[in-house]
């Protein structure tokens, strides 16, 4: 051990703090914190735990090789065989089971846990991964769980709780979020026109969920995916092994909507003639009665005239 005039240091295990000049560090393990030189604050319990650190402060490493590659990193936490392993500079992440973290670098602000969770993570930050290996290259996600293990999700506080705002929508990959209407976001838009007219060859039903999905069995209306899909392909939405297993609603609902503005308007088109027609019948009524008028006027002086003649 190097160390000389650094103090409040304690190094259980051989070469532990071999090169250490700075205080207040805890390293018990064969050749922990070997090449620590001015890192300061820092726990490593393990063989080899943060092996490579130099001058990284206030790290926590617990586990063989916790932390093996750190080197100027701070505050990360690694607890488990070989969490956040290959870390060099990255800081604030909390790596907590068997090979957490373990291919982040130089990410920073990450947070995993559970065994090999975000394993994937190399140099993206802000990441969450529970139970979920992440993916690589990624920023700014939360992962809960492995894609094609869980088959279920229960959380507790949303049932029944009242909340203005968006519908939810899930993706097949599991990706959760709201359905944006902005042009922002869209591309090749034009009028829907006869695409429409695909869902006038649907089939409504009522049904009732199998007893292990619903086991109130409330009656049900709406679409099977099956039939839909017949009709048009587009207005369903497969699983991850490709099967048909739900109906795009809200796709339904907006060619629900030109349907009914083209009969709208063909109603509209219908009514202008009409209109026109009685216009012109008027009018003509109002003609004839003037003609009516005129022509009893000229009745009346015509015996008028007569009736001078008679008396001459």
């Amino acid at each position: 051990m190097s160390n000389t005039d650094a103090s409040f240091n304690t190094a259980i295990g051989f070469n532990a703090l071999f090169n250490n000049t700075a205080s207040n560090n805890t390293a018990i393990g064969d050749q922990t914190l070997l090449n620590n030189t001015t890192g300061t604050e820092n726990t490593a319990t393990g063989t080899g735990a943060l092996f490579k650190n130099t001058s990284g402060n206030n790290n926590t490493a617990d586990g063989l090789e916790a932390l093996f590659s750190n080197t100027t990193g701070s505050n990360n936490t690694a607890d488990g065989l070989l969490a956040l392993e290959n870390n060099i500079g990255g800081h604030d992440n909390i790596a907590v089971g068997f090979q957490a973290l373990k291919g982040n670098t130089t990410g920073v602000n990450n947070v995993a846990l559970g065994s090999n969770a975000g394993s994937n993570l190399t140099t993206g930050s802000n990441d969450i991964d529970i139970g979920s290996p992440g993916v690589a290259g990624e920023a700014n996600k939360i992962r809960i769980g492995k894609q094609g293990t869980q088959n279920g999700t229960f959380i507790a506080g949303i049932s029944g709780v009242a909340v203005s705002g968006s519908p939810v929508l899930v993706s097949t990959t599991g990706k959760l979020g709201i359905m944006s209407s902005s042009a922002r976001f869209k591309e090749a838009i034009k009028p829907m026109d006869k695409a429409s007219e695909a869902i006038l060859a649907l089939q409504p039903v009522t049904f009732l969920y199998k007893h292990e999905l619903d086991p109130d069995g409330v009656l049900q209306f709406g679409l099977v995916a099956e039939q839909v899909e017949k009709v048009n392909p587009d207005l369903v939405v497969r699983d991850e092994e490709g099967k048909v297993n739900t109906v795009r609603y809200e796709a339904v609902n907006a060619m629900l909507l030109n349907e009914f503005l083209k009969e709208h308007r063909k109603v509209k088109s219908r009514e202008r003639p009409s209109r026109s027609k009685r216009r012109t019948s008027g009018r003509s009524l109002l003609g004839s009665r003037k003609l009516l008028r005129q022509n009893s006027l000229s009745g009346r002086n015509r015996l008028k005239l007569l009736l001078r003649l008679s008396r001459k």
